[in-house]
């Protein structure tokens, strides 16, 4: 496997675009084969949701996806149905496609009545730049973003021949079971869609819902995984492993860099937890560390303040006995260990600890010694910046 340029446009059968001259963007992605998804577990469901899971539920494939950014059209009940289905029929019109074959994706404020006039609009110059070049994917990826300050696009090829490719956007109201996320995914290897619903599954348990940006679940998240066959290469079963993992690898990316681009973020959190008795326990444990205000403010304190990482996992649901634990702080190459086996370290460097703690990124090891699953969980520090934005995001 390696990892290639292009985003979603590298892979074959795709064309996308997508404009944002002020706060409202929209994108169209053209792509038809069997499709999967996985939508928001929140119980304040935007109408893009429940059209879109309706449209994966019942046709199983899709033709297009049109996504807005600006206005989450959520929590505006029967007119915001009918103004998401309004966007589907008018991609169907211009593209000559079914409506119900097109998957609609809205991100911004809740509460607020969408604008489909001003979709309707611009549509026409959204289509006229739709092709399959990398800039094509990059300007979708831009279409999507809201307080998102990176783009987030990821591709790779298979050592097979089959590419999977996916965009994403989410930078706030984080914290996926899934976090405000869209993703759009790709893939050209010929695959009916129980097999990408099953992959898609497996993915984003271990990516996406491992991210904790602030700890809110959004009313609009939505991955969809759609394949175009345009490679003519069915994975074997023994290449269907492969194809779980490259999917698993491209959404790791697109996880770590919505962690990395949370509102107002300095540093990227990686909470490596092992050693835990069930797998379920590993990941309350990871997730309850990247969620705790006091270690995400610690961190952006570069203060390494470690009693705050074994009180959250304490209090995560895990089972566990402190007399066990052993946790380390990490910059990557270089790592400090603080606790071993319940007992704290007196010979820590912490010169290097604090060199560590200066960092971009923070790798926090934590073995609770009850058994042999784990799990990763990315999350971000929390700053002055995150408050500022989220006060004033309406005004």
């Amino acid at each position: 496997m390696k990892q290639i340029e292009g985003g979603i446009c590298a892979v074959r059968g795709v064309s996308a675009y997508g404009i944002k001259p002020g706060k409202m963007g929209i994108a169209v992605i053209r792509a038809e084969g069997p499709a999967a998804g996985v939508f928001t577990r929140n119980k304040v469901v935007a109408a893009p949701v429940t059209l879109s899971k309706g449209v994966v539920d019942t046709q199983h494939r899709l033709s297009a996806v049109i996504a807005n950014s600006g206005n989450a059209n959520a929590f505006t009940g029967d007119d915001g149905f009918l103004d998401a289905m309004e966007m589907t029929q008018a991609l169907s019109q211009e593209l000559g496609i079914d409506a119900k074959t097109i998957a609609v994706a809205s991100t911004g404020v809740i509460g607020r009545r969408l604008d489909v006039s001003y979709i309707k609009e611009h549509l026409p110059e959204v289509l006229k730049g739709l092709d399959s070049s990398p800039e094509c994917s990059r300007a979708a990826a831009k279409a999507i973003m809201t307080t998102d300050k990176a783009l987030k696009e990821c591709a790779v090829e298979l050592d097979c021949g089959v590419r999977i490719g996916a965009i994403a956007k989410g930078s706030g109201m984080i914290e996926p079971n899934m976090g405000t996320m869209l993703c759009f995914a790709y893939t050209d290897a010929k695959v009916p869609a129980d097999v990408l619903d099953a992959a898609l599954r497996i993915a984003v348990d271990k990516t996406f819902n491992m991210v904790v940006v602030d700890g809110d679940t959004s009313t609009n998240d939505m991955v969809l995984f759609t394949s175009t066959c345009k490679s003519g290469i069915k994975p074997c079963m023994e290449c269907l492993d492969d194809f779980e993992e490259g999917l698993i690898y491209v959404f790791t990316d697109l996880a770590k860099k919505m962690a990395k681009d949370g509102e107002g973020a300095t540093k990227l959190i990686e909470a490596r937890v092992t050693g835990a008795k069930t797998h379920k326990d590993a990941k309350l444990t990871a997730k309850a560390i990247v969620r705790s205000p006091l270690v995400k403010s610690a961190i952006f304190g570069k203060d390494p303040n470690w009693g705050r990482v074994v009180a959250a996992a304490g209090y995560s649901g895990a089972e566990l006995e402190q007399e066990r634990l052993s946790l380390s702080f990490s910059g990557g190459e270089e790592e400090v260990e603080l606790v071993r086996s319940g007992e704290i370290s007196t010979a820590s460097d912490l010169a290097l600890l604090k060199k560590i703690m200066a960092n971009d990124e923070i790798i926090i090891k934590l073995d609770l010694a009850m058994g042999n699953e784990s799990a990763t969980a990315w999350g971000c520090d929390l700053t002055y910046d995150y408050v500022k934005i989220n006060a004033e995001y309406t005004t």
